[in-house]
């Protein structure tokens, strides 16, 4: 079982640029510094994404600093009726640490702004706050947000992974539960999120990484009579020997999991999945409504991306035995190929 916890606090590297203790943990006790990295800044990743998800619509941020090229995205998803989603990025040329991504997800601010694009990411106080104006951000109309999400004091998922290479690492943190408030505005239609059923979710990483990568990765979270539950799951980052990255959030509190394998048909994403686990505590059916599929060639750098949003329903179990069954809750599965 790969259930190293890393409970001390400590530096993130050691001299050489390698991980100094790899595991997982509940929040960013090893501490991340960017000067201490052993490649060149080209190869170095940081990077913050946001999605708040409700039943019936979802927006995603993203703010990255990929050393030789930057990716500001905004997503705008829709799932009642005909589904549809629209992606737009802005790309930066050799940003290599120009746009100073904090070293710490628990407070500051991560920002981008430009003629077009202005997005803010402000955390502190117990909460998170994301703002954003895209001009033209489809079909010539403008995208506007002001979203608030809850933190209270609460485990998250952090996980620690060396690559099969000198000075290739992954540090990266998963927070989820975090109850959901404001709006999102497009083409005259306000979404407006509600706390008592709808989350955000963050993924904070940090790393340098080897440049032809598979992944997998779902995230979820729900309300059940009051209580929040999510999930984090996925593989394919690095040596996973000493830790996964799978878990299950309940009420604040991480209960860890080993293995978790996803069941992609061969028929096509948009056909029924299942997950399975190696410690029988997480089996879910999952069926698609949304495939955010996004294919990039530009022969050195490819990327061939799908994030499906579907309904989750099966029976998770918590460290306790506890057996937590869920119904049709929207969440997202992808598997992403990438070489960058």
């Amino acid at each position: 079982m790969r259930n190293h916890e890393v409970t001390e606090p400590r530096a993130l590297l050691d001299a050489d640029g390698n991980l100094a203790e790899p595991g997982w943990s509940r929040s960013l006790v090893q501490k991340y510094d960017r000067k201490k990295i052993k490649a060149p800044k080209f190869r170095i990743k940081e990077w913050d994404y946001y999605l708040v998800l409700s039943r019936d619509f979802a927006g995603a941020f993203t703010i990255s600093d990929d050393g030789y090229i930057g990716l500001q995205s905004v997503s705008l998803l829709r799932f009642k009726g005909e589904p549809w989603e629209h992606t737009e990025t802005v790309l930066n040329f050799f940003p290599m640490g120009k746009l100073e991504l904090p070293a710490d997800s628990s407070s500051g601010i991560t920002v981008y702004e430009d003629k077009r694009l202005q997005m803010k990411f402000t955390a502190g106080e117990g909460k998170r706050h994301i703002t954003c104006h895209f001009e033209r951000f489809c079909d010539d109309k403008p995208f506007d947000c002001d979203i608030t999400l809850e933190q209270p004091p609460m485990d998250s998922m952090v996980i620690a992974t060396p690559w099969n290479k000198k000075a290739h690492f992954y540090y990266n943190q998963k927070i989820n539960c975090m109850r959901a408030s404001g709006y999102m505005e497009y083409d005259g239609v306000r979404y407006e999120f509600d706390p008592s059923s709808d989350f955000g979710t963050l993924d904070w990483g940090r790393g340098v990484w080897t440049y032809d990568n598979t992944w997998h990765w779902g995230s979820g979270n729900c309300d059940i009579d009051g209580n929040a539950f999510g999930f984090n799951i996925g593989y394919g980052f690095g040596n996973t020997k000493a830790a996964t990255e799978n878990v299950l959030f309940w009420n604040g509190k991480v209960h860890k999991l080993d293995e978790v394998k996803f069941h992609i048909p061969e028929s096509g994403y948009m056909d029924p999945w299942k997950f399975s686990s190696s410690d029988g505590r997480f089996e879910m059916d999952f069926i698609p409504v949304l495939d955010r599929a996004a294919k990039l060639d530009f022969k050195l750098l490819v990327s061939d991306q799908h994030q499906v949003f579907g309904k989750m329903s099966g029976t998770a179990v918590l460290d306790d035995g506890t057996e937590i069954k869920i119904r049709d809750v929207m969440c997202f599965a992808e598997k992403v190929h990438n070489r960058y």
